[in-house]
């Protein structure tokens, strides 16, 4: 064993070969020589010769290769072995196809975004509809071979997408005791069994009926990232804390959200999808142009965009009692990011130039000075009226836990860690989502690279603080309404 290998590690035998080498993929190299596989059995693919050589300073393999529809086969067909695993953490490779590959040579998969081709979602001749995650959700899920024991592919098992997923389990049942233990106070009534005893549900429509007996209605992933960098961004320049390219990409997609079953406002500019388990809707606009009011504990009240992410479809649809457009129960889900100011000004900027993105671009990792990633779940409409369950992980608590990465970056790769050794556990589960997980199971292995977890009841409303100086299609009867989120 390495002298620098965790003691607790999983003895995997198969070779790690990880696609992509940015942010997340330097991020999460530490965590997975640490805890699953020893530097000769990794392998890197990556286009780019920055990435390539920081994989080499690591001591892993490289090949310095972009992987496309033509030849994906053939580059990343020929290293893989049958119990092999591949992390596809890449912007613009195909998910379906490497799922695909990696089925025909009995190798594990996981990614944490359902990606296209490179360009297709930006490409105007693509309908809006097809280039949605709701569309890129739903082609994965086909590939799904009820009753045969394919290897595993775990889809959009990151951060977020990922452990947010995690994070509303557990979330919903710490709502679970605390109503419990109202009702003991009370001195019992007919909710005093709401938590089911507060044990874990065992399976989806448990964890689906309990939301809806807690009275769950609206769920964000409430983000708020303060990190900042020296030196600043320059004019011109689009600056993330993560991946420019990734976030430019899932920005200029239409917005999507779960679609909840007490909304009564449809949005003017909302459209609903017309196969597949019509969970979401998508609005006709950007994510970089819709935003919402969140909550945050340490931010509080604030304004975020509504970026579509995958586990605003998936959440919805695990939490669904009944079927299509209008379910018995479906709580809202949507995404609720506040970026790092910088990011804030690139996007500002990239509006400004009608969406075409400039070549100036700085993902920033080591010129960070100071800052944290607050990244949790949002849970409104109860009897305690919100609840807050995440991450507050700061830049330099992330650096002292694991080299090589910021607050989100850790996050995000804490994510994968807990997903890859969970498919290595599991190596013939088919397709699979983070919503099928044990939650409990996931977050014993992330919750060491999170930072402080914390859980916060809030009384913020959407309707709170509002000065009412301009008219606004607002619904004062019910706080919990998409269009009191929106702002107009």
């Amino acid at each position: 064993m390495d002298s620098d290998r965790d003691p607790g590690f999983i003895d995997f035998r198969g070779r790690v070969v990880v696609v992509g080498f940015g942010s997340t993929g330097q991020g999460v190299l530490p965590l997975l020589l640490r805890h699953v596989v020893a530097k000769e059995r990794v392998l890197v693919i990556t286009p780019d010769a920055g990435d390539a050589a920081a994989a080499r300073r690591a001591g892993v393999a490289t090949i310095e290769q972009a992987l496309t529809r033509a030849d994906h086969r053939r580059q990343l067909g020929s290293q893989l072995q049958r119990g092999d695993l591949v992390l596809n953490l890449s912007v613009g490779v195909s998910s379906v196809d490497l799922i695909v590959l990696c089925r025909e040579r009995g190798a594990l998969y996981l990614d944490t975004s359902v990606e296209p081709w490179q360009g297709a979602y930006t490409d105007a001749a693509i309908a809006p509809a097809a280039r949605t995650n709701y569309a890129l959700r739903e082609a994965a899920l086909a590939m799904r071979r009820p009753g045969e024991a394919a290897p595993t592919a775990l889809i959009t098992h990151g951060a977020n997408p990922g452990l947010a997923s995690h994070f509303v389990k557990q979330a919903l049942l710490d709502l679970a005791r605390a109503h419990e233990s109202d009702a003991f106070e009370r001195g019992g009534d007919e909710d005093s069994a709401s938590g089911g005893g507060v044990a874990a549900p065992s399976d989806r429509a448990g964890w689906a009926h309990l939301a809806e007996r807690l009275g769950v209605r609206v769920i964000h992933v409430a983000e708020r990232d303060t990190q900042q960098a020296l030196p600043r961004r320059r004019p011109g320049e689009f600056v993330n804390t993560w991946s420019v390219d990734a976030f430019i990409d899932e920005a200029l997609q239409p917005s999507e959200l779960g679609w909840g079953s007490h909304e009564r406002h449809f949005p003017a500019d909302g459209v609903r999808h017309e196969h597949g388990g019509q969970a979401a809707i998508w609005l006709q606009r950007p994510g970089a142009s819709t935003r919402v009011r969140s909550w945050t504990p340490l931010a509080g009240a604030q304004q975020g965009f509504l970026i579509t992410h995958a586990e605003s479809i998936s959440i919805a649809e695990y939490l669904t009692i009944g079927a299509g457009e209008k379910p018995r129960y479906r709580p809202t889900v949507h995404y609720a990011y506040h970026p790092s100011d910088d990011t804030v000004l690139s996007l500002h900027e990239l509006a400004g130039q009608n969406w075409r993105a400039r070549n100036a671009k700085r993902v920033v990792k080591d010129e960070l000075v100071a800052g944290r990633d607050e990244l949790g779940v949002l849970l409104m409409g109860h009897r305690r009226g919100g609840y807050w369950y995440g991450s507050q992980l700061t830049l330099d608590e992330a650096r002292a836990l694991c080299p090589h990465n910021s607050a989100t970056s850790l996050q995000v790769a804490a994510g994968v860690l807990a997903g890859a050794i969970w498919a290595i556990r599991n190596p013939a589960r088919d397709v699979v989502e983070p919503d099928q997980l044990p939650f409990d199971e996931i977050l014993a292995i992330a919750r060491p690279y999170l930072g402080a977890m914390v859980g916060v009841y809030t009384d913020w409303t959407p309707l709170a603080d509002r000065a009412w100086l301009f008219s606004e299609p607002l619904d004062r009867d019910d706080p919990w309404q998409f269009v009191n989120f929106r702002v107009a």
